[in-house]
């Protein structure tokens, strides 16, 4: 039988090869210098613009990035079409294309004022462009919000350990901030004793586990669960299709994401994801190292080989029993984020341009974060081929149970008994998913400022109404208090809706194609910076990205919904309004890609036709 040990050293192998070779090579392409000032130093404002420590600010952005898109994706995708196509997207993909699109994202923003991608590419195709990458940016943020916050409710549910684990380390986070920022207190010794009490709160967790009303998964039965509420929670919203534990968590964790995307970075985002890094990088590495050591020493309980349910290629269709899709183009945009994700250009160009200290940490915490983010897929990779996965129709349900059970198999290598190892993996997810939501709420508040308008390091509370309707709407939209309140309102009206695979869907391709739409930005943006660039690091990306994602949402509004499930299927009621609505916006998504790319490619032409040594006007369409 194939052991797993060669998913992980096939990855590590182009990931090496990837950040030593090609981007060093990126990093003079751009030109990264040190004596250049950041957005970080020249707008300080103690709120959003904080020069910060190179591996605080990796851990923060790589918390941010690393959410269970790259965990969710790459089980459900090898369960379907096989581990050799997941791993071959992963391990090529992600160094030539995922990795450049989030370095090329972060360099662009920090020559741009650390405006985001919207900004840059309104730089050059004019303010149609612009608005219509911010509007397309926004939503996509709302349906990140819903599917992350539903996710870690289901997740809360089946390990109630983690939610004692996720409150204590929230709280040593606030505490750590204060210490660090406010007391400036010594930076080693600090971290060495908070991280320590993130580890003991996993230990806690276990003791102590919480939830709000009666959890309903399998493995919670003989637990001794803390139960705040009591019963089953019937009454809540959403608990007829997600169950009253769950559905009356993903409130809870709207409400957190909502006040934790308004507060300064200092006090909550940046030591939260300092520390919680430690955790998600104890996870990814200890996996990792874990499977080394098993396959060398032996010493896992269970065997690290691929299980039999696994299999290496289940054929261009898949297998049945998830509904027989095709592997082009469906199975990159199921694997998504551990390859590459549009979601990570928002952050690099959003917080992270706003804090970074020096040039050249772009390097490490662009490209080698998303490298990161590939390992955990090959992680989820791993831990779907040890645990084996015989129901892929299970969908999201099997998946993420999967990732706990794989990853507590796995680390009995370390000699972590399974009973910890499971409930640690399960926290890890967890983690990745709660910093990724506030920071996607904060980042949906910067599209609505540069939608609205506000000057770069000025923030605006959302209080100051007055002065008729269309200033008092545009004052909510963009307020710092105000705006989380709007994101969070409607994707929990889409998540208690129970509409979980049309949030699913629109996710993956919206996310997808912003990819190809940040890719885009970056390669108008270097083709007017100088006319000696070249464009295909940048442009030949776009482009497979541009054709993955139109073809993917073609095959979702034509075939999935209109062909199977309205004329073959019948669809009538609730669920034909749900597909009317889905394809709708797939289709409207192409048209507004499509759009785009024929902006920016005029642009691209008119630039290299009539360069004469300087930057070109900025287009006033």
């Amino acid at each position: 039988m194939t052991q797993v040990i060669w998913i992980v050293l096939a990855v590590l192998v182009t990931f090496s090869v990837g950040y030593l070779g090609y981007s060093k090579y990126l990093a003079r392409f751009l030109e990264l210098d040190n004596d250049n000032e950041t957005p970080a130093h020249k707008y300080e404002d103690g709120q959003e613009y904080v020069p910060s420590k190179k591996p605080v600010l990796l851990g923060h952005h790589y918390s941010s990035i690393a959410g269970g898109a790259p965990i969710v994706g790459p089980i459900t995708a090898g369960a379907i079409w096989g581990w050799v196509p997941a791993l071959l997207w992963i391990a090529i993909g992600n160094p030539l294309m995922g990795s450049v699109h989030d370095f090329v994202s972060l360099s662009g923003s920090l020559r741009h004022e650390g405006k985001s991608i919207g900004y840059i590419v309104g730089e050059y195709v004019g303010e149609g462009g612009k608005n219509m990458l911010l509007w397309f940016a926004f939503l996509t943020i709302i349906l990140v919000v819903a599917v992350f916050a539903l996710v870690v409710g289901i997740v809360f549910n089946a390990y109630p350990e983690v939610v004692t684990a996720s409150l204590v380390y929230i709280a040593l986070a606030l505490a750590f901030g204060v210490y660090l920022y406010q007391l400036n207190g010594p930076f080693i010794p600090g971290t060495v004793l908070f991280v320590a009490g993130v580890f003991a709160g996993v230990y806690a967790g276990i003791q102590f586990p919480i939830a709000l009303f009666e959890p309903t998964a399998e493995r919670t039965a003989e637990m001794s669960v803390i139960v705040l509420l009591g019963g089953s929670g019937s009454w809540v919203p959403g608990a007829g299709a997600l169950g009253g534990n769950t559905a009356a968590w993903i409130p809870v964790i709207m409400a957190y994401a909502a006040i934790a995307s308004a507060l300064p970075v200092w006090v909550l985002l940046q030591p939260r994801d300092y520390l919680s890094s430690f955790l998600l990088y104890t996870g990814v590495g200890g996996a990792l190292l874990a499977i080394i050591v098993g396959t060398i020493l032996s010493s896992s309980s269970q065997p690290l080989v691929i299980d039999s349910s696994i299999g290496a290629f289940n054929g261009f269709w898949g297998v049945e029993g998830a509904g027989l899709y095709p592997l082009f183009p469906l199975l990159f945009i199921t694997i998504a984020c551990g390859t590459i994700s549009g979601f990570h250009s928002l952050v690099s160009s959003g917080t992270t341009a706003k804090q970074l200290d020096k040039e050249t940490d772009a390097r490490l915490i662009g490209y080698g974060g998303m490298l990161g983010e590939g390992l955990l897929a090959a992680v989820a990779l791993s831990t779907l081929a040890v645990a084996g996965f015989p129901d892929p129709a299970g969908g999201i349900g099997a998946a993420l149970p999967n990732f706990a059970t794989g990853g507590g198999i796995i680390l009995t290598s370390l000699g972590l008994p399974q009973s910890f190892g499971a409930p640690f993996m399960a926290l890890v997810l967890v983690s990745f998913l709660l910093t990724s939501t506030d920071t996607a709420v904060r980042l949906g508040r910067y599209m609505m400022e540069e939608i609205v308008g506000l000057p770069a390091g000025q923030t605006s509370s959302g209080l100051d109404l007055g002065g008729g309707i269309r200033s008092t709407l545009g004052e909510l939209g963009r307020g710092r208090y105000t705006n989380p309140i709007i994101q969070c309102g409607l994707a929990y009206v889409m998540v208690v809706s129970g509409q979980w695979v049309v949030l699913w869907a629109l996710f993956g391709g919206a996310n997808q194609l912003l990819a190809a739409l940040a890719l885009l930005t970056g390669t108008v943006w270097l083709a007017n910076w100088d006319k000696s660039k070249q464009l295909y690091s940048t442009g030949v990306p776009m482009a497979v990205m541009v054709a993955i994602t139109v073809l993917g949402l073609g095959w979702l509004a034509f075939y999935q919904n209109i062909y199977q499930t309205i004329i073959v299927g019948g669809a009538s009621g609730v669920q034909l309004f749900a597909t009317i609505i889905q394809t709708l916006l797939a289709l409207t998504l192409i048209g507004l890609a499509l759009a785009l790319v024929k902006k920016g490619y005029d642009n691209i032409s008119t630039v290299r036709e009539s360069y004469g040594g300087g930057v070109v006007e900025p287009s006033d369409d």
